[in-house]
């Protein structure tokens, strides 16, 4: 009887393979990090908005160079679920918010350029990117949505990427792109886009100037393939890190897409973020019983250079498009190590102050 052969090539098998053995060290891996000690205790009501205005969801944070300013980014409408993924289509308000470490709102601009802005960046010129991630089939007629806007530290419009209101996969479009990070010589690269199945699923590298260089990623689960880029994060040895998080986990590249590693260990991956003493900053609002079994959702915090996890701040058990108060998609981390995490659907920015050393 002659042997059974299959139609799948052999690379397939091999990177389902590798995939599963990941996802399985991964998970030992979080069960481990899970009775990890918690070294910062929450601190409730830190943000402050202006005359009267209520919070809506929050998106992306990041901090100044300095670390003594919070940007981030507060979606327009405050509590409607139908408007999810359009909340400053017909608003008016400013999404892009400057915090002092008081929880004092000191700049804001960017009301009506954007549907759903969604990452953030801070270069280190203090110049502010933000990402507009609507959904193709959200995205009304005009010129909106699917770019990077580049601002001034005052709100400014010095560069755009994509063409706005029109996704698509060329090398001058993007299609709901999810994050943006500058590098230290100027270059961009966006996470491209936020669809598990349907968008690009690509990381795109621009020069400083924006004019396109190369790109690289498809839908798939093998290295080099995303499922929903969620955020990417450049680190102090100048490695691209994203996100991947339909694939449950970190994906590690160079500068000019050379896959390097991929880290399970810090599950349903959301957000990245470093500090300057060499620390990892990972938030999962996802991992539940059917997208990542086994693991809970929260902050992991680990060292940037072996991936090995310290810490772990537990988030309340739900899952966080239905339940209030689960816990933050994105962190970032101030002078004193204090860190605050961005919750879309409770509407906050929580603020965890580091008690143990």
């Amino acid at each position: 009887m002659k042997a059974l052969r299959t139609s799948f090539p052999r690379s397939w098998f091999a990177a389902v393979v590798a995939l599963a053995i990941a996802i399985r060290l991964g998970a030992e891996a979080g069960a481990f990090a899970q009775a990890l000690p918690n070294p910062y205790r929450a601190v409730d009501g830190w943000a402050k908005l202006p005359d009267g205005r209520p919070m809506g969801a929050v998106g992306d944070l990041t901090m100044d160079p300095d670390r003594l300013h919070l940007w981030a980014i507060i979606r327009c409408t405050a509590s409607d679920p139908k408007q999810f993924g359009t909340e400053c289509l017909d608003s008016d308000l400013d999404p892009i918010l400057k915090f002092d470490l008081k929880g004092n709102v000191v700049k804001s601009f960017g009301g009506g350029m954007f549907i759903w802005p969604h990452g953030l960046d801070v270069d280190r010129e203090g110049n502010v990117w933000v990402t507009d991630a609507v959904a193709p089939k959200k995205t009304p007629p005009g010129k909106r949505g699917h770019q990077v806007v580049k601002f001034s530290p005052d709100g400014k419009v010095l560069l755009t990427l994509g063409t706005p209101g029109v996704p698509g996969s060329g090398p001058d479009e993007l299609n709901a792109p999810s994050d943006v990070v500058v590098a230290t010589n100027g270059d961009i690269f966006v996470a491209d886009s936020h669809s598990f199945d349907a968008g690009n699923n690509r990381v795109v590298k621009y020069s400083k100037d924006g004019k396109f260089i190369k790109a690289w990623g498809q839908t798939g689960y093998a290295p080099g393939e995303f499922r929903m880029l969620h955020s990417i994060a450049i680190d102090s040895q100048g490695r691209v890190f994203v996100a991947d998080r339909g694939n449950n986990r970190i994906q590690i590249f160079d500068q000019e897409g050379k896959f390097l590693a991929q880290w399970t260990q810090f599950g349903r991956p959301s957000g990245i973020t470093f500090d300057d003493k060499g620390q990892v900053y990972v938030t999962d609002s996802e991992s539940d019983d059917l997208q990542n079994p086994g693991w809970e959702m929260g902050i992991r915090i680990g060292d940037a250079k072996t991936g090995w996890v310290t810490s772990f701040i537990l988030y309340p058990w739900g899952d966080p498009r239905e339940v209030e108060g689960t816990g933050a998609e994105f962190v970032a981390v101030d002078c004193d190590g204090n860190l605050y995490g961005g919750e879309p659907r409770p509407r906050r920015i929580q603020k965890y102050v580091r008690v143990r050393p």
